[in-house]
């Protein structure tokens, strides 16, 4: 793969055989953010489980002290004084009658998707819709509860989900580059206090196998996960 003028430049900062200390890491991942818009960063951690078994999965939702630097748009199924109280806590959508025909028809313009348990039956139909994008409610992510309004806070506060890919990989954002290396560093220590929290039972052998953190367009920094049990 070529890479253009500014990834090469950001890579040399970059010793590819070296596990940095999560601030550092930080740090670098801020200086080799160079693209003109202010860049995401993500975390990918390895885990050493299987998702193939049910016992073996890992999946949660976490508030980042910090936020995530994005703007999150919530939509919201409820009904009766749920209604309101999702308004009231700032809620961008409440469904109607004719929302679930809307997103049907290719109407996506939310982030995040909350309903009470009494809604689901509702929400059941949108599956396969909002189920490959990683958008069905789910009681372990907190989006499914009869709280609406403190779910649509956190969700508005930087709340995330985490859950293992296929390759048994997580990935989640953690912040901007314009947030500098203390407020990326506090979002990934609390970020990853809660994936080690939820090692399955099942798990045998390390559990962290290994965490990159990179930019949007910059290269990949690798994490040393000693601290974290691994």
């Amino acid at each position: 793969m070529k890479h253009g003028k500014k990834y090469v430049d950001s890579a040399k900062l970059i010793d590819n055989t070296k596990f940095y200390e999560t601030g550092e890491a930080c740090d670098l991942v801020c200086k080799t953010a160079k693209a003109k818009f202010d860049e995401t960063v993500e975390i990918h951690v390895r885990l050493g489980v299987d998702s193939r078994h049910a016992d073996q999965q890992v999946r949660g939702a976490v508030v980042l002290p910090n936020g995530t630097g994005k703007t999150v748009r919530a939509l919201v199924f409820a009904k009766g004084d749920k209604i309101q109280a999702a308004q009231d806590a700032g809620a961008d959508y409440v469904a109607d009658d004719d929302t679930v025909k809307k997103i049907m028809d290719g109407w996506m313009d939310f982030d995040v998707v909350i309903a009470t348990p009494d809604m689901m039956g509702v929400v059941g139909r949108l599956g396969k819709v909002l189920g490959p994008r990683g958008l069905m409610p789910n009681p372990k992510a907190g989006t499914v509860t009869p709280d609406v309004a403190k779910a649509v806070q956190d969700a508005k506060a930087g709340k995330i989900e985490y859950r293992l890919d296929k390759q048994n990989i997580i990935h989640c954002p953690v912040g901007k580059a314009s947030f500098g290396q203390e407020k990326l560093e506090q979002n990934i220590e609390t970020l990853m206090a809660a994936i080690v929290k939820a090692k399955p039972a099942a798990a045998k052998g390390q559990y962290i196998k290994s965490c990159t953190i990179s930019s949007t367009m910059g290269p990949g920094v690798k994490v040393s996960t000693a601290k974290y049990g691994a």
